[in-house]
């Protein structure tokens, strides 16, 4: 039984080791060695993810009484969660540094969200599912009100924690529901149970609708995408580059583990649910987009707009949407990273960057900068032969073999709209002349620019070549069941 345990769940069991021990070398250094903080934690992730990759890709395993479990899909979510957040704390070491925000307690916090993601995605039973969600909750609404001389910090904060509350006691009735209408808490049960018992399907009705209410506030898909905006701007530039990313894979393997592996038997009903959504988040994100003269603002309802086409090719119910959905989410949150990255970049060098007119005169000033936004904008907007375009291009593909024409349609028509203020940040970064006095500094740290770069070259790169990618996304959602 041990040995099983330390199988299946050592890379969490290295990730909590991790996080109390930077925190108390946060407070017994003073937090005057952030270096080596920032060391211990790459390692830490380093460790976890080999370690995630001994685990078989082919089987299913189980640990702490089957509430656990490590499958294909916990580990494509978790190494991707540990290269992500990587090259989070990669982009935010120097700006970090800069507002003394670099020290214990954001190391130990970050790990301990990534604990409550792989809980997650490997949750197998109501209860370690909800521990999950409390435990990245918890840290998530911490890690914004962090920079605690930031009035905004603080209130974005409050907002996100009243409304994720609200949305964690949706869940949770919804979840006590599923256990009043089956007697158990674990989703193999649940699925069983409501196949061949006779439940009453008001309550399985009203159960279905809170634990979808849930899961999109999770996502931050419309319409209840209110908190996005606001906690987005709020934040320090490299919290909201996290809260933009990694929680983002939590969020499909919740929706995957409660939709797909536990209420299969209601696809017709849930299945409808996430269609209506996910068009939603596509129009209302990109329309809403097009007004937003702050970058990270802008960046948000993008977000919300991205979330739609996942949604979209979850909603098909089938494994081509799946596997659409899952390379979807590695590559939005590639360029996610890439996006937040250059605004760090930016900020680092031209003081902080907050309105879009602050990226007049890049190209003039940065040229090479100018160039990464280029390649990473027209990779957000879809445009070939960034991996963006291949990415709404699986999604689009998986809904017309579904046979959802006009789904697709609407799709298509989003990722249009999409483009227009993609091009109008790249126009004014090129052809705009600067309208303030820019700070530059060349004192700019190489590692971020290097790590920018390689992440700018990546978008072409998978663009070129996404076989590798959608091969192993395809494989992991076969395996799934």
């Amino acid at each position: 039984m041990l040995t099983n345990i330390l199988t299946v769940a050592l890379p969490e069991i290295i990730i909590l080791i991790s996080a109390m021990s930077v925190l108390l070398l946060g407070v017994f250094f003073k937090n005057k060695n952030a270096t080596s903080l920032f060391g211990i934690t790459q390692l830490t992730l380093l460790i976890a993810a080999y370690f995630t990759s001994q685990l078989p890709i082919e089987s299913k395993l189980l640990a702490f009484n089957n509430m656990f479990v490590a499958d294909s899909l916990s580990l494509y979510l978790k190494l991707l969660s540990y290269f992500g957040l990587s090259l989070v704390l990669i982009y935010s070491r120097d700006y970090l540094l800069k507002k003394n925000l670099l020290n214990g307690e954001f190391f130990s916090l970050v790990l301990f969200a990534l604990l409550g993601i792989n809980l997650i995605i490997s949750s197998y039973h109501l209860l370690t599912l909800y521990m999950g969600i409390e435990l990245l909750s918890l840290s998530l609404y911490t890690l914004v009100a962090i920079d605690r001389k930031r009035q905004e910090a603080t209130e974005a904060a409050m907002k996100y924690f009243i409304l994720g509350a609200v949305a964690s006691g949706f869940l949770l009735y919804g979840f006590s529901m599923l256990y009043g209408i089956t007697g158990s808490l674990y989703l193999q049960e649940i699925s069983e149970q409501i196949g061949v018992t006779e439940v009453n399907p008001m309550i399985l009705s009203f159960a279905l609708v809170f634990v979808t209410v849930g899961i999109a506030f999770k996502f931050g898909a419309a319409p209840f995408q209110l908190w996005v905006p606001d906690v987005y701007q709020g934040s320090s530039t490299p919290i909201t580059m996290f809260i933009g990313s990694i929680p983002k894979f939590a969020s499909v393997a919740m929706l995957i583990r409660l939709l797909y592996q536990t209420l299969d038997h209601l696809v017709m009903d849930w299945q409808l649910m996430l269609l209506v959504m996910a068009i939603t988040s596509m129009l209302l994100g990109n329309i809403t987009a097009i007004a937003q003269t702050k970058i990270k603002r802008l960046l948000a309802y993008s977000t919300i707009s991205h979330v739609g086409f996942m949604l979209l090719g979850l909603a098909t119910g089938a494994i081509t949407g799946i596997s659409a959905a899952l390379f979807y989410i590695a590559t939005y949150v590639l360029m996610t990273l890439a996006s937040f990255g250059l605004i760090i970049c930016l900020s680092n060098q031209r003081g902080d960057i907050d309105k879009i007119s602050d990226l007049s005169g890049l190209a003039k000033d940065e040229p090479w900068l100018a160039f990464l936004l280029l390649i990473i904008f027209l990779s957000l907007a879809g445009i070939p032969p960034t991996i963006g375009f291949y990415a709404k291009f699986s999604i689009i593909q998986a809904t017309l073999q579904f046979g959802w024409i006009w789904p697709a349609v609407i799709a298509v028509m989003s990722a249009l709209i999409g483009i227009y203020y993609y091009l109008r940040m790249i126009k004014i970064a090129y052809f705009d002349d600067a309208i303030k006095a820019t700070k530059s500094s060349k004192s700019i740290h190489g590692e971020l620019t290097l790590t920018l770069t390689m992440n700018a070259i990546a978008l072409i790169v998978l663009g070129l070549f996404p076989s590798p990618l959608m091969d192993i996304a395809t494989l992991t959602s076969a395996l799934i069941f």
